[in-house]
């Protein structure tokens, strides 16, 4: 059977890896990164002449990536998870989703230290939006079969555990390669799609209905 066409997922791929090849054959990486960057310090007052507008900075952190690895790795899992969340919530849900998540996970990254100069980029925060839809979508609920609710929100509690937890673990572990992740930015936008998954769920819903 073939899946439905994803134009919201393979759009935003495709904005991705063109954002990420002008940026590399400018030569002009680092500076992208510094201007276009989420940056927590900003949001704390810090001026930073040249940069865009703060309040677009978690969108345009998405576009930026630390390498052609960085790069892949994030659109294997928005390919993969965001086509299948896609099929549930439409292409304008995949955009709020991610939106949301990439917004989420500024947020988050901001609470866990207001004062960072270090510009973060990386489409990571907002697909762990879409990774969160997709194990919520389609993982396996928890027990408590005569109580639905309950097993739903078991299984959003288990969900969101775990990801800390391996969020957690990767931090320390890239911690003794001397590399550094957001782990915060991506805790935000993994909670970001468990809360908002369900309810763009059934607003396509009653919008097709």
């Amino acid at each position: 059977m073939r899946s439905p066409p994803t134009p919201g997922t393979n759009g935003i791929a495709i904005v991705t890896v063109t954002a990420y090849a002008l940026v590399w054959l400018s030569g002009m990486a680092e500076a992208a990164d510094i201007l276009g960057g989420f940056m927590p310090a900003r949001v704390s007052g810090y001026v930073l002449p040249g940069a865009l507008p703060v309040w677009i900075t978690p969108v345009t952190a998405t576009l930026l990536h630390g390498g052609i690895i960085h790069l892949g790795f994030n659109m294997l899992m928005l390919i993969f998870c965001g086509r299948m969340v896609e099929a549930a919530i439409g292409p304008l849900g995949i955009a709020i989703l991610y939106v949301a998540g990439a917004y989420l996970a500024a947020a988050a990254q901001y609470l866990a230290g207001p004062y960072d100069l270090s510009p973060m980029i990386g489409a990571s925060g907002a697909i762990s939006a879409v990774f969160a839809g997709y194990a919520l979508l389609y993982g396996k609920p928890r027990g408590f079969a005569a109580h639905p609710k309950l097993g739903l929100a078991v299984n959003i509690l288990w969900l969101a555990a775990a990801w800390i937890g391996v969020q957690f673990l990767m931090g320390l572990a890239f911690a003794d390669l001397g590399m550094s992740i957001a782990t915060a930015a991506h805790v935000g936008g993994f909670i970001a799609g468990l809360a908002l998954v369900r309810p763009l769920l059934l607003w396509r819903r009653r919008r097709i209905a």
